[in-house]
């Protein structure tokens, strides 16, 4: 081939290339998960006929649930059904009373039982019952004092800056903004959200960002079925369909999973 016949070849080459970069065609919407038997520690145990959403389980217990969503408006949208699903695994104040009155009474009648085959002084009984009491109330004067001084502590932390905002008080609360990183902790756990836009597979050299990747991550000691913690990982594009992946953790070590389960959602989501 001559000089000017490769030329040409190369022109024509780079021609090609920079219409496949600049091109505005989106990629094509997925209709179907692909999940594959195994993931990492993550092993599938069940898939929809309609290929719409797949379960996966690890060896610790946790459970992993893949959706394809579609998307009517924006992205952010479509998750707030499922930020409000996760949500609701917490126990409600009376749930978590009555769960903890439940623990108390079955405590008091092992207890009880206990206490009358080991001895039959029924003085000795009392005296130990009544000792119990005083302990509790002793226990309950104690917590009430606390509670008291932890309302007292105000906000002791401040931080503002661009980008970066930052309040923390010395009872453990804490709010952090920083960047597309969301983290809000209290006394009955915390809530963390990630949402960043990204590019589409295939468009690494395209000037917009027509991809996202979001986190979510509810860790509460008081959550229904003994799970420790709750989230999704999300991605795709931002005018859908968009793959989550719904967490569920038994342990609360989730960080184990996640790394499956990104691989899982970017696999599936093009991003």
């Amino acid at each position: 081939m001559t000089k000017p016949l490769l030329f040409a070849a190369a022109c024509a080459a780079v021609l090609v290339a920079a219409a496949a970069c600049s091109s505005g065609k989106p990629p094509v919407a997925r209709t179907a998960l692909d999940c594959p038997a195994t993931q990492g520690d993550l092993t599938r145990n069940s898939m929809a006929p309609d290929g719409k959403s797949c379960l996966y389980t690890s060896r610790d217990g946790d459970e992993v649930q893949l959706r394809l969503i579609p998307v009517s408006g924006s992205y952010h949208s479509a998750l707030q059904p499922i930020e409000q699903e996760l949500s609701g695994e917490v126990l409600t104040d009376k749930e978590q009373a009555e769960s903890k009155a439940k623990a108390a009474d079955d405590e008091a009648k092992s207890t009880a039982a206990a206490a009358k085959s080991a001895s039959a002084d029924a003085k000795g009984a009392a005296e130990a019952a009544k000792q119990a009491t005083n302990d509790a109330l002793g226990e309950a004067k104690d917590a009430e004092s606390a509670a008291k001084d932890a309302s007292d502590v105000d906000a002791v932390t401040h931080i503002d800056l661009p980008g970066i905002h930052i309040a923390a008080d010395e009872g453990g609360k804490a709010d952090v903004n920083v960047g597309s990183i969301h983290v809000n902790a209290g006394d009955q756990g915390a809530v963390i959200r990630i949402d960043v836009p990204v590019r589409l597979r295939g468009e690494a050299l395209s000037r917009e960002k027509r991809g996202f990747r979001a986190t979510y991550i509810l860790a509460n000691d008081n959550l229904r079925g003994g799970w420790r913690a709750v989230g999704y990982e999300a991605g795709g594009p931002q005018t859908g369909p968009i793959t989550v992946a719904v967490v569920r953790s038994r342990s609360g070590e989730h960080d184990h999973v996640l790394g499956d389960v990104k691989r899982l959602v970017r696999r599936n989501g093009g991003v």
